[in-house]
């Protein structure tokens, strides 16, 4: 399989550009451990967040670094990815995400969430319901999220909410109806794109990280790739292991200008 040669080829024992690494062995650029760190203290400080990004800049390597670094002794972190449901089916999925029963409707469900948080803040466990996708939120069930963070009189922060998004999810945040929920959110964190020196250290990391220190892609090679990809690490997993692809059938030992370039034509969407 050429999976198995371009590793072979480069003395990999895996391949280094998946999706497959524990959350230890994420990589972080300074600026995007800066954002983990202000959420754990804002989640420490018992404050809801909005983080807003582009497609591919890494807002999963941040979640997921987030998650890693909190007790689970002292919070519940809760996991939502389905943006797209109406008010109660989102409850419901909160509901099954929090190990409760769903009942048969909207105000039932959540009472059982809004008890079960109140039970949790006795026991001294902190839950944090974090929403990825957010942006793509129903409007109905948008516009009611801030009655999850109102609890007797605004007095008791007993959740916290991350709202993670595309930029659309500021545009919306920034109506006017939804002026009750963008004013509980104590943070707004933008995570921006990989700078060109991030990118040589991503690609440097993830090749060690798969097995081996050499220096694969030069120096040029690198600024192709950075510039190809905008910043996106998604992106630029994809062509670097095109790239690797291609210079083992060349049979190269270095990933050149031309390897990526060429990778990246193979990569463009056909235009037919």
């Amino acid at each position: 399989m050429m999976a198995e040669s371009y590793l072979r080829h480069f003395g990999l024992a895996k391949a280094p550009f998946c999706k497959d690494v524990a959350d230890a062995d994420l990589w972080l650029p300074s600026s995007k451990q800066e954002v983990v760190d202000e959420l754990v203290e804002a989640v420490e400080c018992r404050e809801s967040v909005a983080v807003i990004g582009e497609p591919g800049v890494g807002k999963t390597c941040v979640l997921r670094a987030l998650r890693h670094r909190l007790s689970t002794e002292r919070f519940r972190l809760t996991y939502c990815h389905n943006a797209t449901l109406g008010r109660r089916d989102f409850y419901r999925q909160l509901c099954l995400a929090m190990g409760l029963s769903p009942s048969a409707t909207a105000a039932a469900v959540f009472y059982a969430v809004s008890t079960h948080v109140q039970e949790l803040g006795r026991d001294k466990i902190h839950p944090i319901f974090l929403l990825d996708e957010a942006h793509l939120l129903h409007h109905d069930t948008f516009g009611h999220l801030h009655i999850l963070l109102n609890y007797e009189w605004d007095s008791s922060p007993l959740l916290s909410i991350i709202l993670v998004g595309l930029p659309e999810l500021r545009d919306r945040l920034e109506m006017r109806r939804n002026r009750s929920l963008y004013s509980r959110l104590q943070r707004r964190l933008a995570i921006e794109p990989t700078t060109a020196e991030d990118t040589a250290e991503y690609l440097r990391y993830r090749l060690k990280l798969a097995g081996t220190d050499k220096e694969v892609f030069t120096t040029d090679a690198v600024t192709v790739l950075h510039e190809a990809a905008l910043g996106a690490l998604r992106d630029l997993d994809r062509v670097a292991t095109a790239s690797l692809r291609i210079a083992t059938r060349r049979k190269r030992k270095l990933v050149e200008r031309d390897v990526v370039t060429d990778a990246i034509a193979l990569d463009a969407p056909s235009s037919a």
